[in-house]
């Protein structure tokens, strides 16, 4: 029911939730040696939320209005995974934390839960409104 309301806005703010958690994880163990940097892949994440939103068993099910326009058939990937990643230069120590770089996709993950969460505070007010008249 609660998927009906919100739309996919509520399931995103739990992967950006997931996200910043993996995130600060980085941030904190920057100076741990062979610490490896992750991520969430967005892409598995909504191919899962797809799923119970769409209606479908967990692939992404887009209707093609064109010949020309890609299929999403074999994309075959469910549930967003927690994801290593490749450095652009490693540490000596092992370590694959880049600062700036975790830093911009922390704010930038920050931004956008902000933007989920005021969304779906604005659809609850709606909600409310109508409920009680207003």
């Amino acid at each position: 029911m609660t998927d009906q309301i919100f739309g996919i806005h509520g399931l995103a703010l739990g992967y950006q939730s997931e996200r910043m958690g993996v995130l600060s994880s980085n941030i904190a163990n920057a100076d741990t040696p062979g610490y490896k940097a992750r991520d969430v892949s967005f892409q598995d994440a909504l191919r899962a939320a797809a799923g119970p939103v769409a209606g479908g068993g967990g692939a992404l099910s887009l209707q093609r209005s064109d010949a020309r326009q890609f299929s999403t058939a074999g994309d075959a990937a469910n549930g967003a995974q927690t994801l290593y990643r490749i450095p652009d230069q490693p540490a000596l120590d092992g370590n694959t934390v880049d600062m700036e770089r975790e830093r911009v996709r922390f704010t930038e993950n920050a931004v956008a839960y902000q933007t989920t969460l005021s969304f779906l505070n604005s659809r609850i007010k709606s909600i409310n409104s109508a409920l009680t008249g207003q």
